[in-house]
């Protein structure tokens, strides 16, 4: 089987995703994607919405059974545009 890359994961759609949302400056936590804007994800945790911001968070999304880290500055466009700009 092939490892999933980074570029995999980038392009995808991360709607309905299981992500770790780690913060330089709170404590990290997980969810499941329920939006995407250009510099946002919407999380659903504990059955309430958070919004964060794509910018200075890394985010552990599990993928195809793998986590694949990603920062938010590297997937910090409109979903549709970023599958079309990750090369």
């Amino acid at each position: 089987m092939k490892k999933v890359s980074k570029r995999d994961v980038m392009r995808s759609e991360l709607i309905g995703q299981d992500v770790e949302v780690i913060s330089p400056h709170e404590a990290s936590f997980t969810g499941v994607v329920v939006d995407e804007t250009k510099n946002t994800f919407t999380i659903r945790r504990l059955g309430r919405e958070v919004m964060v911001p794509k910018d200075h968070h890394e985010f552990h999304f599990t993928y195809q059974g793998e986590k694949v880290l990603l920062q938010g500055s590297e997937i910090q466009y409109r979903p549709e545009d970023r599958i079309k700009k990750i090369r």
